[in-house]
């Protein structure tokens, strides 16, 4: 976990950080390492124009423009040695860039920071930054979250965050960074990618600062003119905090389908499932088969699961900005789709390769008409869409399928949903190669979703049992099942191999609590007194004996 900033650079500038100032010749030895690890994004001449920039969004830093976004240092203010020491060790997270803190020296940490400020003729120029003074942080209760609450749609964060804070509002199609390029809202209830850490400090930290170069703006400006006050900048904050939960997901290789005596839970809203354990499955861009995709919007997805013995049901959920197709978004969409257009260009596959011959029903939102390799391209709507994978039968041991929806060996089943339709059953043959699931009436899956401010929530169920389906899994209490989620953004330009994928997991459904669970420990108690009472008679006999 991160340290807040504020509370990490006293330990780091003691026990890592060298004290001297960074020197010219610091910059010269510091480029042998920045030209093997950084030049690959940022450019040999620290462009931010690498070989490896095309594929990401938001782009590698442009170190020539002096404009960071991580800073301790006032709003268009160049960071401190510090600062960028803090990104190297760190990172970005949300982006493309890793931290460094098990890879660098120390002394190479100083060198790569005098090289990098060696592209912008800003910080010779310049006095040195200094960092902005913060007051001390207020006490967090309910009145101030209260009041956070409050300033938060005062200042107007929620015009891009959204009400619930999950990057959904009205602005966020429109946001663009300072070269005209698409940028996301941060979904303030996954603190874990905050850009400059996620604690209540680095939160406020950011807020003071500002993002340069992005839409976010620093509120100095706003204590000054005594709209509001630091305290309450303070509180908005930790209102922001409150948002996520105390700790990120920790992600667990089973996921666990509880049992339940009677009726499952009738909607997916149904407040059975506050009761049921709740996954975290992370997902990431598929960038493994062509065409590729760098830039997902969906991340994770928590699922829950119950089962009575007859049938099984999932509640997922997941966030996304937008319930797609949504016209206010297709300008976004289109302007995603022009800057990742660069990375992967779709290949076009020969005669005889198998994508050629996959019978093709469309991809997800991909229309009738996509073909199995089909990319996203500017101007076509797109729905959003979950499949749920599993093999067709529970493996013995731990073989199971190419995580990628099998191939012609080995196909997989899968539970597919889009936005605006039902659930179908299908089975496919390899990444977004899908066929109907020949003669799947009988205990088909069925889907509820509902949308709700940039959250999706959808609750799937399907009988147990495979009524003789041929390739319908047949679920079994006590066995361990693999299964594997995808994910796609509609207004995110995200279809057929484009879009946000996970490894194999495992189901695990509990089995019937045996009767010998609740007999065993009585018959244990029965037998212990009955054996207590001998040994005391035993005992009581002997001593009269001795009398």
């Amino acid at each position: 976990m991160r340290f807040p900033a504020r509370m990490a650079w006293p330990l780091l500038a003691a026990l890592f950080v060298a004290p001297a100032s960074v020197t010219a010749q610091d910059s010269q030895t510091g480029k042998a390492e920045y030209d093997r690890w950084c030049a690959g994004c940022h450019g040999v001449d620290g462009k931010g124009d690498g070989p490896g920039a095309g594929t990401m969004m938001p782009r590698p830093r442009d170190f020539t423009t002096g404009r960071y976004q991580i800073r301790s240092t006032p709003s268009g203010a160049l960071p401190t040695d510090e600062d960028l020491t803090s990104v190297i060790l760190d990172g970005m997270p949300g982006t493309a860039m890793p931290g460094w803190r098990d890879h660098f020296g120390e002394r190479e940490v100083q060198e790569l920071v005098a090289h990098i400020k060696s592209f912008s003729p800003f910080f010779e120029s310049q006095p040195a930054p200094e960092p902005v003074e913060i007051v001390s942080a207020p006490g967090a209760d309910d009145a101030a979250l209260a009041e956070g609450r409050e300033f938060y749609e005062k200042i107007e964060c929620n015009k891009c965050h959204g009400e619930a804070g999950r990057g959904d509002g009205p602005s966020a199609p429109t946001l663009e960074d300072d070269d005209d390029r698409p940028i996301r809202a941060a979904d303030l209830t996954e603190n874990w990618f905050f850009n400059g850490g996620g604690s209540v400090e680095e939160i406020h930290e950011r807020l003071v600062t500002g993002l340069n170069g992005t839409p976010m703006p620093s509120f100095q400006d706003l204590i000054a003119a005594e709209f509001m006050t630091e305290e309450q900048l303070w509180h908005v904050a930790q209102y922001v905090r409150s948002l996520a939960p105390e700790e990120p997901p920790v992600v667990r290789e089973v996921v666990r389908a509880g049992r339940v005596e009677g009726d499952l839970p009738a909607s997916v809203d149904d407040a059975a499932w506050e009761t049921a354990e709740r996954f975290y499955v992370p997902l990431v861009g598929q960038v493994i088969a062509r065409p590729r995709w760098f830039s997902p919007t969906v991340d994770g997805v928590w699922v829950q699961a119950l089962h009575n013995g007859r049938e099984l049901t999932m509640r997922l959920v997941w966030h996304d900005p937008s319930e797609s197709p949504d016209s206010d978004w297709d300008e976004w969409r289109d302007k995603v789709l022009a800057l990742m257009a660069f990375a992967d260009a779709p290949v076009a596959e020969s005669p005889d390769s198998a994508a050629a011959e996959a019978p093709a029903e469309s991809a997800p939102g991909g229309g009738a008409d996509t073909t199995a390799v089909a990319a996203a391209s500017p101007g076509a709507p797109f729905p959003d869409a979950l499949v749920v994978q599993f093999p067709r039968s529970i493996p013995e041991g731990m073989e199971r399928p190419y995580f990628l929806m099998g191939d012609d060996r080995d196909p997989v089943y899968l539970w597919r949903w889009e936005s605006g339709r039902q659930a179908s059953e299908m089975l496919a043959r390899g990444l977004a190669r899908y066929e109907p699931l020949g003669g799947a009436q009988a205990g088909a899956v069925t889907a509820e979703a509902v949308f709700d401010q940039g959250e999706w929530r959808l609750m799937l169920r399907r009988t147990m049992d495979a009524e003789g389906v041929a390739d319908r899994l047949g679920f079994e209490p006590g066995r361990a099942i693999p299964m594997a989620l995808f994910a796609w953004d509609g207004s995110n330009g995200e279809t057929g191999t484009q879009g946000a994928i996970g490894s194999w997991y495992f189901l695990y459904l509990d089995q019937p609590t045996a009767s010998t669970v609740y007999v065993t420990p009585v018959l244990a108690t029965l037998l212990t007194a009955a054996l207590g009472v001998v040994l005391v008679r035993r005992a009581q006999r002997r001593a009269r004996n001795d009398a």
